[in-house]
């Protein structure tokens, strides 16, 4: 399978990196808007200019899109899907149906191949969510997130003017996952599950409590959670934020028998050193998938509930029965 990696961020370098470990991935080369003369990538693969995308239709069998969700992929995953079998890891989840049905329309009238929304979550928590609401009909979802550092909302306060750099940690309130995994089936909102912590390196001379404004007020991403600003210098952030952690788990408790006497919990969790490395290497393994459905002749916009996990492995049917089953 023949990939194009679009971008060469922290996700770029993540999916370069998880081709050492599928043997089954070429990939052709990095796409970037920056000088290609600039950008030196892990293992040496070639750079082009994005702007030359096109020529390398016949080429890439999979274009991974490696943007942010912010700005770069509602714009880019639309323009590109008609002319390539895309795959991007778009997280802003209140806006997933509009962004579906835009990329659905430009690679349908393409007749290419779309996957949405791939990496753990969305992606392998949406499955743990729809995988334990079928199972447990009766019951109630939960999920919680971190402590770790979220791609997309940093990448967010990043765009605000004013910021040279910025982490954001999701955090998750102790005594809200405790009475879940209780069984409690408590009714918590979204500030009560949750809260943000930022990191901020400032530009000299910005106005700080602008830009602490813009954040907390941040639709989809801050508004409705109690979100914690700290200014600090970029020798800091390097020094003390540096890594990408993170994680979670996705809980539902349920009940079953006639008068509901028997409750259940079904928990899927993951401790994550590397968020970027993770995602990139969930992202990956789809991009099989879609190269696979491709071949079949299937067009349009899918997510991770249309794929098949046969479609996701390098194993062969027989394998996986014998292996895995």
């Amino acid at each position: 399978m023949k990939i194009g990696i679009y971008g060469y961020g922290n996700l770029g370098r993540g999916v370069e990196s998880a081709a050492k470990y599928n043997t089954d991935i070429e990939i052709v080369g990095v796409f970037t808007r920056r000088d290609p003369k600039s950008v030196a990538t892990l293992t040496g693969i070639p750079v082009y200019s994005a702007s030359d995308i096109l020529s390398f239709k016949d080429k890439i069998d999979v274009l991974i899109l490696c943007g942010g969700s912010a700005t770069d992929l509602p714009e880019i995953t639309p323009a590109l899907a008609g002319e390539f079998n895309v795959i991007d890891s778009f997280d802003t989840h209140a806006k997933i149906p509009e962004h579906f049905a835009r990329v659905d329309k430009a690679a349908r009238e393409g007749g290419k191949l779309a996957l949405i929304s791939a990496g753990w979550d969305p992606g392998l928590f949406s499955i743990a969510r729809l995988y334990a609401s079928s199972v447990l009909p009766s019951g109630k979802d939960y999920t919680f997130w971190g402590k770790g550092i979220s791609q997309g909302h940093s990448d967010a306060i990043r765009r605000i003017n004013g910021v040279l750099d910025a982490r954001q940690y999701t955090v998750p309130v102790a005594e809200a996952m405790g009475a879940v995994r209780e069984g409690k089936c408590p009714e918590l909102s979204t500030r009560e599950k949750h809260e943000r912590v930022c990191y901020v390196v400032a530009k000299e001379g910005a106005d700080l409590q602008r830009i602490e404004r813009e954040i907390v007020t941040m639709p989809n991403y801050f508004a409705d959670y109690n979100t914690t600003v700290n200014f600090i210098s970029m020798e800091e952030l390097k020094r003390d934020h540096s890594g990408m952690p993170h994680g979670g788990s996705v809980i539902r408790s349920g009940v079953t028998g006639l008068a509901g006497e028997h409750s259940h919990t079904v928990e899927f969790s993951l401790k994550l050193d590397s968020n970027p490395e993770f995602t990139a290497s969930v992202i990956v393994a789809y991009a099989r998938a879609i190269s696979r459905l491709a071949a079949r002749g299937e067009i349009g916009a899918k997510t991770v509930f249309d794929i098949a996990p046969a479609d996701m492995s390098p194993m062969s049917g027989e394998e996986i029965r014998a292996h895995l089953l």
